[in-house]
């Protein structure tokens, strides 16, 4: 293991790769990407009821989260489209540098505004600002992708991304409403929007994979003349695929078009909702643009495999339409029969690893106030104190000590390790939500309940109970995280990195939506109790699929003749 991993496990892994330049980047951009996701999905509803915009406009606002859901349906433009007088800067940057500069220039510009009487403006601003926001993740991502090497390798870039995007939530979140009340939201606005332009700025010195050495003129027209070399699909087949999953995405895209301008047009009484629309067009938007899609890759990658409509010689280079197919089939449909081909069967076990892994947090997340100020009856100050300030802390340690996991356990141990301890500390909720004895006779053991008692005006031993609770639930959450995004950037290929990853994060993000309605009823009849109890046995689904995904990369690396980092024991 010490040699795959370019070095001896443990912390002196870690604080190597913390010394590489490109580790240093990887803090920044994920800061960068936590940031506008902070202030147009959380802080920007504190400073519009401030304003006293009414409920039914602001449901305006909660369109900004569809650019994050669906992000997945622009991501080949990030794989494959060069923007002129930027490509310079490299295949990832010329996308993410001008999206941040973008960013900054928007939330200056909204502290600029008076949300009450300019709110079209405000609104226009903020969509374009969500949308900027989910192209700089996708190309984020990719970068992350590309850049890992054996000193930054993946595993610490993908921790240390997250520890930056948590630190951005704590500073546009907490941090945000504690700076407003103090200096006013405009100027906070425009203090973070002075923060992106810097981040922009640096982000012109940052290494990136430049676009001549991956997809330059030659290389593109390399790849686009062995689409029509012998021994590949006939282009007519190539053709129908394309149109079906074209019409497929196209008709996804219409759908979300169709919905953000009626949100926009119609008048407040007579707007979709947004929830419902998620929970009723989300699924079949899925469906359209990553089920089917994948089912007619896999028929594609069956053909080529089985010797099935092939060329029996190299076809004239394409002209016109046939050049555009081309193009569109690279950009559309060959990441997905480039992954399906490599993964076979095995995708049903990465698909159901992808929807479970991070089920538990993704659902709950949404019921944790409600439970903390109504079930528990704490107040907001203790809530912040717990889930905030010390919660967060407690993520990022988390984070850390999963960056430390990942080098002397290895991937997959640990990704199986943080799946059992997510899944375990939903039962240490399940005590809260009878009484939290155990959690408080734990915490007076160890003397934090002591410590926390002496934290003035709020301070108590109910206090510690919770934050020991939410302490152990965010260091799990710290662990599968840096696991798990390490696992889902390794599973993808460089090539295709953008459209693979963003296809496979949306269902991950996605699933916890689709997921809350059911829970939510679920609470009203049976109670939290019996739903920590659910979510504690969904966790051990997901342990169970993470044990099958080890024994598969094992055995794919024993055929290979190689002995992976994954499955090698610790030293």
């Amino acid at each position: 293991m010490a040699e795959a991993q370019g070095g001896k496990p443990g912390w002196a892994a870690v604080l190597r790769a913390m010394g590489q330049r490109k580790t240093g980047y990887m803090a920044l951009f994920g800061f960068a990407s936590g940031l506008p996701f902070a202030l147009f999905l959380g802080t920007l509803y504190a400073w519009l009821s401030e304003a006293e915009v009414d409920l039914e406009t602001m449901g305006v606002f909660s369109l900004i989260g569809l650019s994050y859901a669906f992000q997945f349906l622009w991501s080949p433009l990030i794989d494959k489209v060069n923007i002129a007088g930027f490509s310079r800067l490299g295949r990832r940057k010329q996308w993410m540098v001008p999206a941040q500069l973008l960013l900054g220039g928007i939330l200056v510009t909204l502290s600029l505004l008076d949300p009450v009487s300019q709110l079209g403006w405000f609104s226009l601003l903020a969509g374009i600002g969500a949308f900027a926001s989910a192209t700089q993740d996708i190309a984020i991502n990719a970068w992350r992708i590309d850049v890992a090497d054996e000193k930054a390798t993946l595993d610490i870039l993908s921790t240390v991304y997250q520890m930056g995007y948590r630190l951005a939530a704590l500073v546009g979140g907490a941090f945000g409403l504690i700076i407003a009340a103090r200096i006013g939201w405009p100027e906070t606005y425009a203090l973070m929007g002075l923060i992106l332009l810097g981040i922009g700025a640096l982000g012109l010195f940052a290494p990136d994979t430049k676009v001549g050495n991956v997809d330059d003129d030659a290389a593109s027209d390399a790849q686009l003349l062995a689409l029509r070399s012998a021994g590949e699909l006939r282009p007519e087949i190539r053709a129908r695929a394309l149109a079906l999953v074209g019409v497929l995405w196209a008709g996804a895209i219409g759908v979300v078009l169709t919905f953000m301008v009626m949100s926009l047009a119609f008048p407040p009484d007579q707007r979709p909702n947004p929830t419902e629309f998620t929970l009723t067009y989300g699924p079949w938007i899925i469906v359209a643009t990553v089920v089917l899609p994948a089912l007619i890759a896999g028929w594609l990658a069956a053909q080529k495999r089985d010797g099935t409509n092939l060329l029996a010689e190299d076809a004239p280079p394409a002209t016109g339409a046939g050049f555009a197919m081309d193009h569109l089939y690279r950009a559309l449909v060959l990441p997905l029969v480039e992954f399906v081909g490599r993964m076979g069967w095995s995708l049903v076990l990465i698909l159901a690893l992808v929807l479970t892994y991070r089920i538990c947090d993704a659902i709950w997340g949404t019921f944790a106030y409600p439970f903390y100020l109504g079930e528990l009856e704490y107040t907001n100050d203790e809530v912040a104190f717990a889930s905030k300030f010390f919660g967060v802390g407690a993520i990022i340690a988390g984070l850390a000590l999963g960056g430390y996991l990942l080098t002397v356990l290895g991937r997959m141990l640990t990704l199986t390790l943080g799946a059992l301890l997510a899944a375990l500390t939903n039962l240490l909720y399940a005590d809260l939500a009878i009484g939290g004895a155990r959690m408080q006779a734990a915490s007076d053991a160890v003397g934090f309940t002591s410590a926390i008692s002496q934290v003035p005006v709020i301070g108590s031993p109910a206090l510690a109970k919770l934050t020991f609770t939410v302490m152990f639930e965010n260091l799990a959450i710290g662990i599968a995280g840096a696991a798990y995004i390490a696992w889902l950037s390794s599973i993808v290929s460089k090539q295709y990195s953008a459209v693979q990853y963003a296809l496979l994060s949306s269902l991950t993000l996605l699933v916890g939506t689709l997921g809350r309605g059911a829970l939510g009823e679920m609470i009203e009849d049976r109670g939290y109790f019996d739903v920590f109890v659910l979510t504690t046995l969904i966790g051990f689904v997901a342990v169970a699929l993470c044990l099958a995904e080890w024994y598969r990369q094992a055995r794919k690396g024993r055929a290979a003749g190689v002995v992976t980092p994954e499955v090698v024991p610790a030293e």
